[in-house]
């Protein structure tokens, strides 16, 4: 079977999309299989599915039979960015990563970035494929400082990569670390977050296109369906625009 990627909805699970895009960025055959959300509490049957794969619970899962352990069971990676690295390893002919030293240092440092980091974005807007959130991000931009110095931290870092690069994406050509901030481009685009920076748009622009990126929001949105788990928004009744 060879590498196998279980992921949650494809709307909601920005996780999931990193790994997503990455494999099919650059044409790494895999399977991939939906452990659907229905609920995060330990009795749900997306928890049980997952736990039974991971002892982590969480998805992205990255299985690959062509690699056992000792005890001949298939390997099992359940870290974006462990997931990142290991196919990096993998494939070291594809290059994931810039050849430019200066610029791998630097693609790696936004990914810890962003795996640990940015909590007032993750945290108010949450990844959502397809729907119309402009009032509730005019509301959460208004309300919420955290998330505008999130978007203002990101749109330095974007500009400053594309600066060094020349672009179109953070490191030239589509790398790693586009894949990694996928679900920030979903973020900003389906909230409508203000911008301030022309690179920003171009960037996001850029990302957009990607057939890997195009791909996986084309199913996310032929696949969608609406979980009141994480929908703190389009199913609330104060969810109204800023003041002018």
């Amino acid at each position: 079977m060879g590498l196998c990627l279980y992921v949650g909805n494809r709307n909601y699970s920005s996780w999931s999309m990193r790994a997503g895009v990455l494999l099919r960025a650059y044409d790494i055959p895999f399977e991939e299989k939906l452990i659907r959300f229905d609920s995060f509490a330990p009795d749900s049957q997306f928890k049980k599915t997952a736990l039974a794969l991971s002892p982590t619970g969480n998805v992205p899962i990255l299985m690959d039979s062509d690699v056992q352990n000792r005890r001949g069971e298939p390997l099992v990676i359940n870290d974006t960015l462990s997931i990142f690295e290991y196919i990096a390893e993998k494939y070291p002919a594809l290059s994931l990563w810039p050849s430019d030293l200066a610029l791998r240092t630097q693609a790696r440092n936004l990914c810890a970035e962003m795996h640990s980091g940015f909590n007032g974005l993750r945290n108010h807007c949450g990844m959502n494929i397809g729907a119309d959130l402009s009032h509730a991000g005019a509301v959460i931009w208004r309300d919420q400082p955290h998330v505008r110095a999130d978007v203002a931290r990101i749109e330095a870092a974007w500009a400053d990569c594309m600066d060094l690069s020349g672009g179109p994406f953070l490191c030239g050509g589509f790398s790693a670390v586009d894949a990694y901030f996928a679900p920030v481009v979903m973020r900003l685009k389906y909230f409508a977050l203000p911008t301030s920076l022309k690179t920003t748009q171009s960037y996001m622009s850029a990302v957009c296109d990607h057939p890997a990126v195009s791909d996986w929001v084309d199913q996310a949105i032929v696949t969608a369906e609406l979980l009141p788990i994480e929908e703190p928004y389009r199913l609330a009744t104060d969810a109204a625009p800023a003041e002018a």
